[in-house]
């Protein structure tokens, strides 16, 4: 189980409120200290470590909700000797519950992390540049090594991720934003890979080049899969390094096949691979927001609530109309 310090700096007057709420939720280890700096302030510190870490931020801003000048602050802590009771009890729940779920992370955590993963900025643009040359050649040449390289640097995993999160919250800040980036970063991928069909020679030879050419459903349930491990990777907290290289398999070399068919003048092999990506980037997608949903990751009030149910709905329904498109043009390919 993972401990955070939450750390609340809000006027007097709401402390007994807010302490009242931390005994109520079972909090651990609540502190009280009043701002030096300022007379009618005080600083609430508290650790969590349960599943209810959700229900102690949002109660903690609906009692803050008429106020003006408040923080609530999530911390990392390594460790803390003794556990909160909550983490105790969470460890023996575990040992007797072997199906309990795993773990889980706040919202608000969740969210900052895949607001910053889908900027649009130099550096994302720059490792888009530098992975796509990468798998581009590792695909003319052949070369296994050289497209794993690549998709340990392409950071196509964080829009991904933000767009499907901004559908679970209904933030259409951050929907927008993950489209902005993701179009941004495809579109950059396909292009580089067009400049080098040109200059490149293609090799029909290359099983890695050729492979993408072609699309089967054993390709759907890696993305799928790849989709759900990366959701899952975000709201556990668990490290997504080698998630991130599942989803670029998924996306970037499809991407890059595209390119180079179309630089190459291969359209009838261009279509198996955008067939491919199209296939890969609804799977992702798909199976991201189903584990979103699953693992409850919901907006904090009612109205926002109601308003992302539709969104959601709408979102799942476009990904699985696209997806029994898709099959069915896999399944004719196939047959053909």
């Amino acid at each position: 189980m993972t401990v955070r310090l939450i750390t609340i700096s809000a006027p007097d007057s709401t402390i007994p409120t807010l302490l009242k709420k931390t005994e109520e939720l079972g909090v651990s280890g609540v502190r009280a200290f009043k701002e030096s700096h300022c007379d009618d302030r005080t600083t609430l510190q508290m650790l969590s470590a349960g599943d209810n870490r959700q229900d102690v931020v949002d109660a903690m801003q609906s009692a803050l909700s008429s106020q003006s000048d408040w923080r609530l602050t999530i911390l990392p802590v390594e460790t803390t000797i003794p556990l909160p009771r909550e983490e105790e009890e969470a460890v023996e729940k575990a040992e007797k519950d072997l199906k309990r779920k795993i773990g889980g992370r706040t919202r608000e955590e969740i969210w900052n992390d895949v607001w910053a993963q889908a900027q649009t900025d130099q550096t994302y643009l720059a490792f888009v540049v530098l992975s796509t040359i990468v798998a581009a050649l590792g695909l003319a040449q052949d070369n296994v090594a050289v497209v794993v390289g690549a998709m340990v640097i392409a950071p196509l995993l964080g829009p991904n991720l933000a767009f499907a999160v901004g559908v679970a919250l209904g933030d259409r800040s951050l929907i927008l934003r993950a489209l902005r980036t993701n179009a941004a970063g495809l579109g950059i991928a396909f292009g580089c890979s067009v400049l080098i069909g040109f200059a490149w020679p293609l090799n029909t030879d290359s099983g890695e080049l050729m492979g993408r050419a072609d699309v089967n459903f054993g390709g759907m349930a890696i993305a799928l899969a790849s989709g759900a491990a990366a959701a899952l990777s975000l709201v556990t907290g668990v490290s997504s390094a080698l998630v991130g290289v599942m989803v670029a398999v998924a996306l970037l070399p499809p991407a890059s096949a595209l390119g180079l068919f179309i630089g190459a003048g291969e359209t009838s092999l261009a279509t198996g691979a955008l067939l491919l990506l199209a296939v890969n980037l609804a799977s992702v997608n798909l199976s991201a927001q189903t584990v979103l949903f699953w693992r409850g990751v919901r907006p904090r009030t009612f109205y926002e609530e109601k308003e992302a149910r539709v969104g959601r709905i709408v979102a799942a329904v476009f990904w699985v109309v696209t997806l029994a498109i898709l099959a069915a043009l896999m399944w004719w390919r196939l047959g053909v």
